[in-house]
């Protein structure tokens, strides 16, 4: 083991105070890998277990993927080899990632080629993936300390180019604009498609999908991907070369994919209850970002509660279900008769507002309910236009239920 290895289970503000004043070790680099290891057995446990890496300062750690993300992503760019060699397309088995960073999608994606660079600015960066690519398998990959524009102007034709560009104007404050990034890819956009068979785009989960399409007209996939209930990650597959053909969306949930095409969206017809049934179904982050309110309800035979509720019911359990699903225990108004029978069915209760008029903050002091527990209450609109709270469980022992 590394001398810091011998700390890295002490919370690192009290290592600080225990190394401090010591001169026989390097405290600060010492803090920074017991940090970076800290940090890294959750989000990206692949580095953590591999003995020997170095780690960053905290913004580049803060700023990486997580492992379910980077795997996804690499799920993604093994999905569009196979499609070239379907197609009967040759070229060099080769790949750029012209916005290092920390390396951690590189350390995903790269094995899929023959050969793979990784580029970045930070001298800093550049030395430690030096050292960590080796350890991860990766002793093959060149490192490219230099501009990523720069080296895509004087660079050879690749399979796949990969961009994260920045997401931070010059004071630091994040940006969501494509316009706002660096580099600015649509800037870019022309040199990026004569030099990649496919460009893999990451960009900011806050970013309007439709008007990205509209921007870059030449998006073939979109990719939303959510773990744990939040949005991770929004990738965009470009190609000049691809065949004609509707753009694909794939929402992911926590693993679970749900493809669909804005025509499939547009066109699907659901039924709508008029009243919720034995279970509540509510979409993943990823689904509802990627905009498929109507066609998971034609998809899994389910029923909306409301045009704008994107809530969803049925008798039928649906086993993995890109979301959450819930048993409803009983469905109330807002009465003063009903909120007191609300109160001697629970005390505390997870809420949750869907196109109601209030906020949950409101409401909870409204119910008088402690958060959390094992209730969950939705307030929201039904079909007929009532507003409505239902209360549900979540049943831990139905298989499928997340």
């Amino acid at each position: 083991m590394n001398a810091w290895e011998d700390w890295r289970d002490i919370p690192a503000d009290r290592l600080a105070l225990q190394l401090a004043g010591r001169k026989d070790i390097d405290v600060a680099f010492t803090l920074r890998q017991v940090e970076g290891w800290q940090r890294l057995r959750l989000k990206v446990p692949r580095w953590a277990d591999t003995a020997g890496l170095h780690f960053p300062h905290r913004l580049a750690l803060e700023q990486c993927s997580g492992q379910a993300a980077a795997e996804y992503k690499a799920h993604v760019v093994a999905a569009l080899l196979k499609r070239s060699e379907a197609e009967g397309m040759t070229g060099p088995h080769a790949m750029a990632d012209l916005t290092g960073g920390l390396g951690v999608d590189f350390s995903f994606i790269a094995p899929a080629f023959a050969e793979a660079t990784y580029v970045e600015r930070q001298e800093g960066l550049c030395d430690l993936a030096r050292h960590n690519f080796p350890l991860l398998g990766l002793a093959g990959a060149k490192v490219v300390c230099g501009d990523g524009v720069d080296y895509l102007k004087e660079m050879a034709p690749v399979d796949l180019l990969f961009l994260d560009p920045a997401r931070r104007d010059g004071a630091g404050r994040k940006t969501v604009r494509m316009e706002d990034c660096e580099p600015d890819v649509c800037a870019l956009l022309p040199l990026l498609l004569e030099k990649a068979r496919w460009v893999v785009l990451k960009l900011s989960p806050m970013l309007d999908i439709s008007g990205a399409l509209a921007a870059l007209g030449c998006v073939r996939e979109v990719h939303v991907v959510s773990v744990g209930g939040e949005c991770k990650d929004l990738l965009l597959v470009l190609s000049q070369r691809d065949g004609e053909g509707e753009v694909r969306l794939t929402a992911s949930h926590n693993g679970i994919p749900f493809c669909f095409s804005p025509t499939e969206e547009a066109e699907a017809q659901p039924h709508y209850a008029a009243q919720p049934a034995t279970w509540l179904y509510e979409p993943g982050a990823a689904l509802l970002k990627a905009g498929c309110f109507k066609l998971i309800a034609t998809r899994f035979g389910l029923e909306k509660l409301h045009p704008h509720s994107h809530l969803y019911t049925a008798d039928h359990f649906v086993e993995n279900f890109p979301g959450r699903c819930f048993r409803v225990v009983e469905m109330l108004g807002f009465g003063k008769q009903d909120l007191r029978h609300l109160r001697s069915l629970t005390t505390q209760a997870n809420l949750t507002v869907r196109n109601f008029p209030s906020s949950v903050d409101a409401l909870r002091r409204k119910l008088k309910l402690r958060e959390g527990g094992a209730d969950y209450l939705f307030a929201t609109t039904l079909a007929d236009g009532a507003h409505a709270l239902l209360l549900t469980r979540r049943n831990e022992g139905e298989k499928g239920i997340l």
